[in-house]
């Protein structure tokens, strides 16, 4: 199987292009706070935020025809105690946001029980608004003997959204539930984590001839003869021992029984060095949130932590396995997975997710492989999606040249800017380029407009992205704007340039001097070597 993106509602993706028992892991992170909207947000240099969103999920959770079909495709899924537990929130919850997120949930639980092996498991991520409820679907999906485990992690170790005045204590924790297919047949790896160094001081303080810690562990057999421990002398003390007296008389040879002082029992010698930690459990307070001093940051709110999937993906998956995360946002599941030499389908509803993902995972992997699907990869498809969605087309070719959308890009009245690329051509005043979007017909007037804007705003440079090739008098008038001269290099660049969709697919992209990453970061590099042990 070839890793692949898709762009798309996860509900139809899976139905169309996921097959039955096909999954060995999926991870999930859906939107779960339904007084919420659910935004990408793009931070411009200066910080601000309030007008760069993304409202991606506005429209997905309100009780509506679509809502109320999520909630009779379960009725007639078959799985009575899914519906069963679905109705009865109904009643209780009547038919609001809250509602018609479970029932949008529901149905999409159902697919992803449909695609997981036997073997697999699910880790759904959520926070206390909706888990008791997504906790009974579960139940209902897969069965209350395949919950697994409810993980609490600390998402924050600061004081969260606890303040002055507040009538609550801080929240700081997410929750991620836990469900295998097929019971105790699952996948699984017990994960370790270090002593602590006050364990190590005082459990191991002994330290032999060849620097190596260790303790003294009691080998005496519990029970005495009652469980049927063998009765026999060593060291010139008789007891009850925990091993036969072949096997003791190996250890011995070993040096790993050892006695402090003549008559003293006999003890195990344990070494430090061949302990494998303390194993994982079900309470995760080692992995804190990222932030901006992260090498992870990236422009995505929710974006959660490498350490966390991994921990997830290393615990309930194989190398080679598939692992399918249906909400994939930013990529931090698949780029774990990846990292970790399992296979990977990741699907997301919008094209700047997708796109990010591409950038994320081509920067992190030079050379990586993989497919995306849904998403324009020809002229021929984007000219579609132009004729089908101006506003997603719109998203896509403002992603394809890394540019962040215009007030969040929100539908709204035609301002005459799609979006801004950030540069910093003297390596410290952030400029910005305007960026103008067409996917239908264009004019002469449509450069003059794009002119005044870029004077309106104080841009140095403008872009303008169309469909149809310019006429001979666009191209005039676009360079008679002018060019702007970088003063630390000497280099000179045309103020208004236009690309067409055919040249984007030849790779072409704007005349910029330095792209300013502080609006988007890029992915670190990794290792192509074979990944460490993780714990």
């Amino acid at each position: 199987m070839t890793n692949t993106l898709y762009y798309g509602d996860n509900l139809h993706v899976l139905r169309e292009h996921v097959a039955d028992e096909s999954v060995d892991l999926i991870y999930l992170d859906p939107p779960f706070n339904s007084n919420a909207n659910y935004n990408i947000l793009f931070k411009s240099p200066g910080g601000q935020d309030s007008d760069a969103q993304i409202e991606a999920f506005e429209d997905t959770w309100h009780w509506n025809a679509s809502a109320e079909s999520a909630f009779d495709e379960v009725m007639k899924s078959g799985n009575n105690d899914a519906f069963t537990l679905l109705r009865a929130m109904r009643d209780f919850l009547g038919d609001n946001d809250m509602m018609a997120y479970l029932a949008m949930m529901a149905v999409r639980l159902l697919e992803l029980r449909r695609v997981l092996k036997p073997t697999g498991s699910l880790y759904l991520h959520c926070d206390p608004t909706a888990s008791h409820y997504l906790k009974l679907l579960l139940d209902g999906v897969f069965g209350p003997r395949n919950f697994v485990n409810e993980i609490i992690w600390k998402r924050s170790h600061a004081h969260s959204d606890s303040s002055q005045g507040s009538k609550h204590f801080g929240r700081i924790t997410d929750t991620i539930l836990f469900y295998s297919k097929g019971g105790d047949d699952r996948v699984w790896h017990t994960l370790y984590t270090p002593y602590d160094q006050s364990y190590i001081d005082r459990d191991y303080r002994r330290i032999d001839e060849d620097g190596r810690r260790y303790r003294l562990d009691n080998i005496q057999g519990p029970g005495g003869a009652a469980k049927g421990n063998p009765y026999y002398e060593i060291m010139g003390v008789s007891r009850h021992w925990r091993y036969s007296k072949e096997r003791m008389d190996q250890l011995i040879a070993q040096g790993r029984i050892v006695q402090t002082r003549e008559g003293a029992v006999p003890a195990y010698k344990r070494y430090l060095d061949e302990m494998p930690g303390v194993p994982v459990q079900n309470i995760w307070t080692d992995i804190p949130v990222i932030n901006n001093r992260s090498n992870e940051m990236l422009p995505y709110p929710t974006q959660k932590p490498l350490a966390l999937l991994e921990r997830i993906i290393a615990a309930s998956s194989n190398e080679g396995d598939v692992v399918l995360d249906p909400f994939c946002g930013c990529g931090t599941a698949i780029h774990a997975a990846h990292r970790l030499g399992r296979r990977w389908i990741g699907i997301d509803l919008t094209h700047l997710a997708i796109g990010l993902i591409e950038k994320r995972m081509t920067q992190a992997f030079p050379g990586i492989a993989f497919e995306v699907k849904g998403r324009p990869q020809s002229l021929e498809d984007a000219l579609d999606l132009a004729r089908r969605d101006k506003h997603q087309f719109e998203l896509w070719a403002l992603s394809v040249v890394e540019a962040v959308p215009w007030k969040g890009g929100r539908k709204g009245a035609d301002t005459g800017i799609d979006g801004i690329i950030w540069f910093k051509p003297d390596g410290k005043r952030s400029e910005k380029a305007i960026v103008e979007v067409k996917g239908g017909g264009t004019g002469v007037k449509d450069i003059g407009r794009l002119a005044q804007v870029m004077e309106r705003e104080g841009a140095l440079i403008g872009v303008f992205l169309t469909a149809q090739p310019p006429t001979r008098a666009m191209e005039r008038d676009a360079a008679a704007v002018g060019v702007w001269t970088q003063e630390e290099t000497g280099r000179t660049f045309p103020r208004l340039q236009i690309i067409t969709l055919a040249e984007l697919f030849q790779n072409k992209r704007p005349q910029i001097p330095w792209i300013d990453t502080s609006a988007a970061r890029t992915a670190r590099r990794e290792a192509t070597g074979k990944q460490g042990t993780l714990l």
